[in-house]
């Protein structure tokens, strides 16, 4: 099946794209979430008119997450957790844990934005981590998990 992007979509086009994806995808993801619409005539016309509101939107979105990454750069991450003797925690701290702990601190994350290189986090020390704002900004986080 044939779709236009409304966004830019990670590992498959830039706005505009008209790509060929699976039908499931399109119709159960891309095109329930806004991200595409299928590419008939009707809609490439009505996109080629809104094509600059769209990259006007595109770029404020830009520019509003490398403002936001300004931010969250200077921010150094403490999470409280449970932990045994050894250091090792009770359960573990994953991407949502730390989505929380961000959006306490006022910056709006949702857990799919964290990345942890490592999987998730099981022992008490200091950690590193990537907050991916947008698809074209990322931000290194340093996070250290102390015991209650």
């Amino acid at each position: 099946m044939n779709v236009i992007l409304l966004n830019r979509i990670e590992n498959l086009g830039h706005l505009g794209d008209e790509v060929a994806v699976r039908a499931g995808y399109a119709r159960n993801y891309l095109i329930p979430f806004g991200f595409a619409v299928p590419a008939t005539r009707e809609h490439r016309e009505r996109f080629e008119e809104r094509r600059a509101q769209l990259e006007k939107e595109a770029a404020d979105a830009l520019a509003q997450a490398q403002s936001e990454s300004e931010k969250l750069s200077e921010v150094r991450l403490t999470i409280r957790a449970k932990a045994g003797p050894e250091g090792k925690l009770y359960g573990s701290i994953g991407s949502s844990e730390i989505s929380e702990e961000l959006n306490r601190l006022g910056f709006k994350v949702v857990k799919r934005q964290v990345l942890l290189a490592e999987g998730s986090i099981r022992k008490l020390g200091n950690y590193k981590m990537q907050i991916r704002l947008h698809p074209n900004v990322t931000v290194e986080l340093d996070a250290e998990v102390s015991a209650n």
